[in-house]
């Protein structure tokens, strides 16, 4: 008996030793279905849509899959904590939802592979050596908007625009790169950048005040401190008059006029299709090419319309989509 009963404590000493040894590990007992560790930097409704359009073209295309989905809160430090946990627990793959995440998810691991979603320029920002060949372990989709085409529908709502203001926060590295490139086009389409930086969010309405007598209009780029207050500035500018151009249709929904832009869901369902090459498939992240967004649509919001007291029958709004 005293035999019998060593044999049954050595036992559950080895499935209580197993447990600990496999404790924090997320992986799946079906080798079918995928763990997919989630990383987004804040949570407004550009990148919400992000992450629900990679969620749904999973499922699209059959990919079964325990998503891992965490929220940084818009702190950094956060998603260098979120993209270590993700690695410890051994996930197949990490999506990460903005620059600063995939940074994050970049510099904790150089196995596990890593998509990226609303970044503007994943080689500015070191996540990849080039957009064509992005060696490592780290690809994805980027969401550079066509600026030329949105800065021209200043020009064409009114031609006496001149100085376009554009609020940004100087902590976010897409948003420098996108004022660059708006100061550089903008001469050419007969416009001046007049730019305010931010440093939180608290800043926006003093921005606003302080940029709001100085510009004809507004231009809201991808920058994910404005995006979580583009209400407030959307109704800022309508209280002046001010004609305003948003850089993706999530703006428009915010009461931002128009855009001709990207639709981030899409670009999420078009990261999914991105990894199932990588999962399903077998394809290394160094040999998917970065991709950008293949379509773009004109949006308009029929209430901001109204309020600035423009003609609906303009030929800028006689081809594009209205939301209410």
């Amino acid at each position: 008996m005293k035999k019998f009963s060593s044999v049954i404590l050595l036992v559950m000493v080895a499935v209580v030793l197993f447990t600990g040894c496999s404790s924090g590990q997320v992986k799946a007992e079906d080798e079918n279905t995928f763990e997919i560790g989630i990383l987004q930097l804040a949570e407004h409704p550009a990148l919400d849509d992000a992450r629900r359009g990679f969620e749904e073209g999973l499922k699209e295309l059959g990919i079964e899959a325990n998503i891992h989905y965490q929220n940084a809160s818009g702190e950094i430090p956060n998603t260098v904590t979120i993209a270590n946990k993700f690695v410890s627990d051994g996930v197949d793959l990490i999506y990460a939802i903005a620059t600063p995440a995939a940074q994050s998810a970049k510099q904790a691991t150089s196995d596990i592979p890593v998509l990226f979603s609303a970044v503007t320029d994943p080689v500015k920002s070191e996540l990849v050596a080039s957009m064509d060949n992005p060696g490592g372990n780290v690809t994805g989709t980027s969401d550079m908007s066509p600026m030329d085409k949105q800065l021209e529908l200043f020009k064409a709502l009114d031609e006496r625009i001149e100085n376009v203001g554009i609020i940004f926060n100087t902590g976010e590295p897409n948003s420098h790169i996108q004022v660059e490139f708006a100061k550089k086009i903008a001469p050419t389409l007969g416009l001046n950048i007049v730019e305010v930086g931010i440093n939180n969010i608290n800043d926006i309405p003093l921005a606003l005040d302080s940029i709001i007598n100085k510009v004809d209009a507004l231009y809201t780029i991808t920058d994910n401190m404005v995006a979580s207050s583009i209400s407030l500035v959307a109704n800022k500018a309508i209280e002046n008059g001010l004609i305003t151009v948003g850089a993706e249709s999530a703006h428009i929904d915010g009461g931002i006029l128009i855009t001709d832009g990207i639709s981030y869901y899409e670009l999420g369902k078009q990261t999914a299709r991105m990894a199932k090459e990588i999962l399903v498939v077998g394809k290394s992240p160094a040999d998917i090419p970065v991709e950008t967004a293949k379509n773009t649509s004109t949006v308009y919001n029929e209430e901001t319309l109204k309020l600035l007291n423009l003609d609906e029958d303009h030929e800028v709004f006689k081809n594009a989509s209205k939301i209410q």
